[in-house]
């Protein structure tokens, strides 16, 4: 079966080498960390026989752990816990740009680094990244993957690419094809990828009308976690679904129970005289269904409402009573005394943040004031959530660099030999938006200068100006050498009277 789209490796030929790429044996299967499934290539079914492959439990179970995260984000509290990861990964500030590259460790022409910010500055584009940057990471951090299909003109693909539409994780999924070759001196067994490409299905999860397309054509974003099994990526919210869960179990039962508990209720005994038993049944019957009152809560929707044919939380008592006794009488049961107790609520949603890594001082937002003091009154927690934002963004822009590749081989800016040296020189550098760094620099540069005034008198003497500039101000003689050039360039400062 023909592979739909375009092959640039096929495309494009790296002239800087002839060698045909070679496989080396292992005996060991390759280890997939992006959640490729992995089938056997060895099988003679065919294409059909693969597609059947896939409605295994552990497709299933990916596309029903993509269903439960994106419920779980709808729940309040992991809303509000994702939007303040969102919001510190990409910053959305009308004056600038979310993202930039850098290129200051890449040792090629400033020309060709030119073309390759302006390739990166087309890829933005194409996402439209200023505008839609936090939704697309949001998706991404959600569903735990992300899919995009590069739309490129066979008839002129030096255009490069000329679209770009994200696919839902449930319809498609990537395929690696492992065979197994055997070594005729030892009778070991070798593994080896013979082939890649992506399953893409218009209707969920199923395989009747599949679709093989090639993976070039494709950038595939993953989280980087998988699961127990290996087999499929999952989302950064995999280990708080359960939490999530457990939050709205008890947000529930606490309704319920302060519904069901608040009022005081009553108690009926009905002097029912010397009726006989079935005469007496029916006469409590029918005072209960004259005076009762049918109050049903509503999970789904939170109301409360009177549906007389449900069976009632605010059930009344109704005792008979024989001749003899006090007569006909209504007491009350007073209502619950630990109504306003919710600690367990404010467990689950503490271990809900902590799950996420989120600081939980963000969870109380009526108690929590915003201020701004000196880097070390920061707490332990807000240093850790900046690092994981961190990890965050550079798993995130896999999808940059992925498309800029196909840029800059599509237009010949580099060959694809040269792109594994370009690909570990160059970085994304996302905007900061928190005053922790803007403090963490200032008190950093405080500090230098209070050691430069300490170590001042021994220059000359124990230190040189070199070894002060170097170990103490953390000047490298690149930055020692503009300094000089920009202090020669501005003009000397007037005195003032």
């Amino acid at each position: 079966m023909k592979i739909f789209g375009i092959d640039i490796s096929k495309r494009i030929k790296d002239e800087s080498s002839d060698e045909e790429e070679k496989v080396l044996p292992s005996f060991a299967p390759p280890v997939e960390t992006d959640g490729s499934q992995v089938i056997s290539g060895n099988s003679t079914s065919g294409y059909y026989g693969q597609v059947l492959d896939l409605d295994d439990a552990s497709v299933g179970n990916e596309r029903d752990a993509i269903l439960k995260y994106r419920a779980a984000a709808a729940q309040p509290e992991c809303d509000t816990a994702i939007s303040d990861i969102i919001n510190g990964a990409i910053v959305a500030d009308s004056s600038n740009v979310p993202i930039n590259l850098s290129t200051d460790n890449l040792d090629i022409p400033d020309n060709v680094k030119d073309l390759i910010r302006e390739e990166f500055q087309n890829v933005c584009k194409l996402l439209s990244f200023n505008f839609n940057g936090q939704d697309i990471f949001r998706r991404w951090y959600i569903d735990g993957k992300l899919y995009y299909h590069l739309l490129i003109d066979p008839d002129n693909i030096k255009k490069g690419i000329q679209e770009v539409r994200m696919i839902d994780p449930l319809k498609i999924k990537k395929i690696k094809e492992v065979k197994t070759k055997t070594d005729n001196d030892t009778g070991v067994k070798s593994h080896y990828v013979a082939k890649e490409y992506f399953l893409y299905s218009d209707s969920l999860g199923s395989s009747t009308n599949a679709v093989k397309i090639d993976p070039t054509s494709i950038v595939y974003v993953p989280s980087g976690n998988l699961d127990d099994s290996g087999k499929f990526a999952v989302s950064y919210l995999h280990k708080s679904v359960k939490l999530v869960n457990q939050l709205r179990i008890m947000e529930d039962a606490l309704v319920i129970y302060r519904i069901s508990r608040a009022p005081e209720r009553r108690i009926f005994y009905i002097d029912i005289g010397n009726l006989p038993k079935g005469k007496a049944e029916q006469y409590v019957q029918g005072i209960m269904s004259k005076y009762r009152n049918k109050l049903v809560y509503d999970a789904t929707s939170g109301e409360v409402k009177d549906d007389r044919k449900a069976m009632s939380m605010l059930e009344d008592f109704w005792l008979p009573r024989r001749e003899g006794g006090r007569g006909t009488e209504i007491t009350t049961l007073p209502g619950g005394e630990n109504l306003s107790q919710i600690d367990d609520v404010l467990f689950f949603q503490k271990k809900l943040y902590r799950s996420l890594n989120v600081p939980v001082g963000r969870l109380d937002v009526e108690g929590s004031q915003f201020g701004i003091g000196r880097a070390s009154e920061i707490s332990r927690e807000e240093v850790k959530f900046q690092k994981f934002i961190n990890r965050l963004r550079k798993k995130f822009s896999v999808l940059f660099i992925e498309m800029l590749k196909v840029q800059c081989l599509l237009k010949n800016i580099c060959t694809e030999g040269e792109w594994p040296e370009i690909r570990e020189a160059i970085t994304v550098d996302y905007i900061e938006d928190n005053f922790f760094s803007e403090l963490k620099d200032f008190e950093i540069l405080r500090e230098r200068i209070t050691m430069l005034e300490q170590v001042q008198p021994f220059i000359g003497q124990y230190y040189s100006n070199k070894w002060v500039r170097s170990k103490v101000l953390n000047l490298s003689d690149e930055d020692y050498e503009r300094i000089q050039a920009e202090n020669e360039e501005e003009p000397p400062p007037e005195d003032e009277f």
